[in-house]
């Protein structure tokens, strides 16, 4: 398989993404477009990103809906700085490849690795707080095939392009490390094929709810005034920030510990502005929180201002996005057939 240092990045199709999205992940995939994987090398890489519909359907949505999420996604993404000419992005579900390779791996993968996951063990209990569960606990019997067996198709979808780089954030390095095992059981089982990803790490960590700062900043929380969308008016922003959970300490000061709501304002802030939480301790200093909150929100709207924009202008040219799908589509599936028959030779389906 092809040797290029190649960057692969999933993203699921939640429509408009959060602010935890774009500091957590969109904002690194714009600057990989015009950085080097390694600051000692100056040797050009691949960039691919999929909008995973495949994945989306383990919690299954009205048709409809999953459409304009994944539309409300490419456009969201574009928006915020993904250049079609310079990143190959695309809807999962157009390579077929992504599925053969999927059974082709889950052929191979014992359950006990899946059993070990973490994700489909909260999903399925509604909290962190899953203990001893496993696939054989009465509380496991409801799991969905597809929720409990999708780290395959993740796996597939990295090893499929021969990515030799995955950007993610601390709570995505368990499927890092998954994916590395199904590569080198393949290895043991067909022979060598694949080339085993190393992990980019995020510098920007879980951006937390503006409600519960304790809780990650999610799409899926009832409450809107949890999260900044990207698509939220100036007021809205000003209005949700001013509301953000903090304390009645006075100063400013980082400790995540002591400080939940604070620190998680102040690690916003320090992500838009590509500084640490410690400078902009500095920096705030002798600030009360309304102060602080009101920097904070002039920051968000400075970032999310501009890409609103944008997102609107690219809704009312949908023929536009839809166009750069389909001709990045192309793109994929040239480099996903190829390496799909040299993997299915190997196994011997050709």
């Amino acid at each position: 398989m092809n040797r290029v240092a190649r960057v692969f990045s999933g993203i699921q199709p939640t429509g408009v993404p959060q602010l935890g999205n774009y500091l957590g992940s969109i904002k690194n995939w714009v600057a990989l477009q015009s950085q080097h994987l390694d600051s000692a090398s100056s040797q050009p890489h691949d960039q691919y990103i999929s909008i995973v519909d495949l994945h989306a359907l383990t919690v299954p949505r009205p048709p409809a809906r999953l459409r304009t999420d994944t539309f409300e996604m490419a456009a969201s993404l574009i928006a915020c700085g993904i250049d079609p000419s310079r990143t190959v992005l695309f809807r999962q579900s157009t390579v077929h490849a992504h599925t053969q390779l999927m059974w082709a791996l889950a052929c191979i993968t014992p359950v006990g690795w899946l059993n070990r996951m973490t994700q489909w063990k909260s999903k399925l209990h509604g909290s962190q707080q899953y203990g001893s569960l496993n696939v054989h606990s009465a509380a496991a019997q409801s799991l969905l095939t597809g929720l409990f067996a999708y780290p395959v198709l993740m796996a597939a979808d990295v090893l499929l392009y021969g990515a030799t780089h995955i950007p993610v954030g601390d709570d995505q390095i368990q499927h890092i490390e998954f994916t590395r095992d199904v590569c080198d059981q393949f290895h043991k089982t067909y022979g060598h094929v694949f080339s085993a990803p190393r992990v980019l790490l995020s510098q920007t960590k879980r951006v937390m709810s503006l409600k519960d700062p304790l809780r990650k900043m999610s799409k899926s929380d009832p409450n809107d005034s949890s999260r900044i969308n990207l698509t939220d008016s100036d007021d809205a922003i000003i209005r949700k920030i001013r509301k953000a959970h903090t304390d009645s300490i006075q100063g400013i000061s980082y400790d995540p510990v002591e400080r939940p709501g604070i620190s998680s304002l102040l690690s916003i802030y320090a992500a838009l502005r590509d500084v640490s939480p410690e400078q902009v301790v500095q920096e705030m200093e002798g600030f009360t929180n309304l102060q602080m909150k009101e920097a904070v929100a002039s920051a968000v709207i400075e970032t999310v201002g501009p890409i609103r924009e944008h997102m609107a202008r690219l809704v009312d040219d949908r023929g536009y996005v839809e166009r750069v799908l389909r001709e990045n589509e192309e793109k994929a599936k040239s480099v996903a057939e190829d390496n799909w028959q040299n993997i299915a030779k190997c196994i011997g389906l050709s």
